[in-house]
């Protein structure tokens, strides 16, 4: 009675992370760039009742294990990285990528950080930035005299330029590669820089930071960064953003599922209550 009253409060544990789950995913349904995660559960310790024995050739028959379960537990919550659809807002500075891969940020105290919300923008400082500040990572250029793109070998590094460069140019927006461009007051290209995208080699070891971040982990592996369009990395489009991944059907079909299982563990509890309180009443 009760290993099966445990049994059940494990299971009650258990499918309500499976609703807090569910309910952040519904909760960020219209964030950008928010990817969806899922709880997949396993089953616990077993207490052996019998061992198993093996059988002897024509004299006895072996014996299986006798075992009893003592409940569920979370096997894992894992992220689900799948694209997500692109709003067109037709603001330049806006930028989705399509297929894998992460903006690289820079945050206040200069902890690296990833994120696929590509609200961007330019702060009175020159800097291009996120939408909570956060300097936003790769190759600063000028304006190539052949018009070929700004050098992207070195180190990646926060992109900015003066405000008073910044001033004169106009018509701002990024490329499929990354790379930043506008007219000047003459109505000639200026390239102001090209942004950086990282890939891993398991991006559910990511840590999720809050404000649409990760950090990277040993679970995830170190950032390969590079330029869009190269190794695993997606391209870009610019003037538009990525839309969260979540499914509200099958968030709302999970929700059903936790809430049965939730109600089913705990008619466990109450039904090892009853038969519980049979047992104290037989002394009566």
């Amino acid at each position: 009675m009760l290993r099966s009253m445990f049994a059940g409060v494990a299971g009650l544990r258990s499918h309500q992370t499976m609703l807090d789950v569910t309910s952040s995913n519904l909760a960020n349904v219209n964030t950008t760039g928010y990817k969806s995660s899922r709880v997949t559960f396993e089953d616990t310790l077993y207490q052996t009742v019998r061992g198993s024995t093996g059988g002897a050739l024509a004299t006895a028959g072996g014996v299986n294990p006798l075992q009893l379960g003592l409940g569920v537990g979370v096997g894992s919550v894992d992220g689900i990285f799948s694209q997500g659809s692109a709003q067109v807002t037709n603001r330049g500075t806006d930028v989705a990528i399509q297929g894998e891969g992460f903006f690289v940020v820079q945050d206040p105290a200069g902890q690296q950080l990833f994120t696929r919300a590509g609200s961007f923008g330019w702060d009175s400082a020159g800097n291009f930035v996120t939408s909570n500040g956060n300097l936003v990572v790769g190759w600063n250029g000028g304006s190539p005299p052949d018009g070929t793109p700004v050098d992207t070998t070195g180190a990646a590094a926060p992109i900015g330029m003066a405000p008073a460069d910044l001033a004169n140019i106009s018509d701002i927006g990024v490329a499929a590669d990354g790379t930043i461009s506008g007219r000047d007051d003459t109505g000639a290209v200026v390239y102001l820089g090209t942004i950086a995208l990282a890939s891993f080699q398991n991006v559910n070891g990511l840590n999720r930071v809050g404000d649409t971040m990760y950090a990277a982990s040993p679970a995830s592996g170190v950032p390969d960064i590079g330029v869009a369009g190269t190794a695993a990395r997606g391209s870009m489009e610019g003037g538009a953003l990525e839309m969260s991944n979540v499914d509200i059907a099958q968030e709302f079909t999970q929700l059903i599922l936790a809430q049965r299982g939730f109600q089913a563990n705990a008619r466990t509890i109450t039904t090892s209550d009853e038969v519980l309180q049979e047992v104290v009443n037989i002394k009566r």
